[in-house]
Parts: structure tokens; C-alpha cells; sequence
């Protein structure tokens, strides 16, 4: 097993086989918070919330069903309250930095050429379907991405994202079919 980041097991994992089992997708979590958040402190905040949910949590969960859909319901939940309060909180603004920032120029959004995120992408995908992916809609996005990257199955991804099993599988058609738009347009014409 590997944690990146997050350091190793403790000896009490072997012990308790749910504590085990659930630290196995450790790093996937991190890896899929870390593309919801587009921040690596965030994301680890993310999980570890999502690890204490679920521990709380674990005499829900029911043996034979699959732990690892069921983290990610939980960490998906998580972001989706986060982002609400987010909305709800009140946002303070330096407004004479954001003018010296305008006169400036750097106005413009940061690439975050070092975020976790970017660095997988950029190792693992062309570049031609890295920015195909991240011009899809989040929805289309969030299910292609869990059915083709995460490998969960169609009613995993539903319980996941709170949606219809038909609405995973809408969304995986039309997402798909605009990554594959995306990336023939921008193929360059060849002359046979």
C-alpha cells in the first residue's frame, strides 16, 4: 500500500479489518479531492473529514456492498455542504490590493501548473485530452471521470453523485461524445 503524502498505516489497522480495508482508497480519495478542491491543502482537509465521517459512520455501512462507492458518496456529500456554506459565508475583499493587482496585469486566473492534479494529467494524458477534459461541463467531467479514471460502476457513480443510474449514464454518453468533438477538432487535417 502507498499514502504519498499522508505517511504509512499504523499497526492498528490490522486489527480492525473495516479501518484497513478503508485506508486502501486513501490515495484515490486524495486524488479525486484534490480535482474537486484544485487544492492540495484543501483536499487533504477534505479527506481526512471524510475519514472521520466515515469511521463515525461505519456501523452503517453495510458488508457486501462496495466501501469503496461508499466513501466516495460521503466524500462527494462533504465537498457539496463545503461548497454550500462556502456560498453561504460572507467574502471580505482587499479592494486596494485587487486594484494594485489590476494596474498590474495579473488579473488573469493562476494555472496552477503544480497542483497534483495537473502534474497526474500532464504525466498521463496528452495534452489534447487534458484540455478536453477540462473544458467539459463539472457534471459530464465528474462522470467520466469516475467511470473511466476512478473505474466505479454506473450505480456506484449514481449513489455517488446523487443522481439516476440513467442520468450516469446521459451524462457519460454526452461527456464523451464532447471529449471526442473536442479532440478531433482539434486534430490537424491530414491529406490521404
Amino acid at each position: 500500500m502507498r499514502f504519498g503524502r499522508w505517511g504509512s498505516t499504523s499497526p492498528s489497522t490490522d486489527a480492525d479489518p473495516f479501518a484497513g480495508e478503508a485506508l486502501e482508497w486513501l490515495d484515490a480519495l486524495y486524488g479525486t479531492a484534490v480535482r474537486l478542491t484544485r487544492d492540495p491543502d484543501a483536499a487533504q482537509d477534505l479527506v481526512q473529514d471524510t475519514y472521520l465521517k466515515a469511521f463515525r459512520a461505519r456501523r452503517t455501512f453495510q458488508p457486501g456492498t462496495s466501501l469503496k462507492a461508499w466513501l466516495y458518496t460521503i466524500l462527494h456529500n462533504t465537498w457539496r455542504n463545503r461548497r454550500r456554506d462556502l456560498g453561504r459565508s460572507r467574502v471580505e475583499a482587499d479592494s486596494d490590493l485587487m486594484e494594485l493587482t489590476v494596474e498590474r496585469g495579473e488579473h488573469t486566473v493562476s494555472s496552477r501548473l503544480d497542483d497534483p492534479e495537473t502534474q497526474l494529467l500532464r504525466g498521463t494524458l496528452s495534452e489534447d485530452l487534458r484540455r478536453a477534459l477540462e473544458q467539459l461541463p463539472e457534471a459530464f467531467r465528474e462522470a467520466v471521470w469516475l467511470r473511466d479514471v476512478e473505474e466505479l460502476s454506473y450505480q456506484e457513480i449514481a449513489a455517488v453523485l446523487e443522481i439516476p443510474v440513467g442520468t450516469v449514464m446521459s451524462r457519460l454518453s454526452r461527456g464523451r461524445k464532447q471529449l471526442y468533438n473536442t479532440l478531433t477538432a482539434a486534430r490537424p487535417a491530414t491529406n490521404s
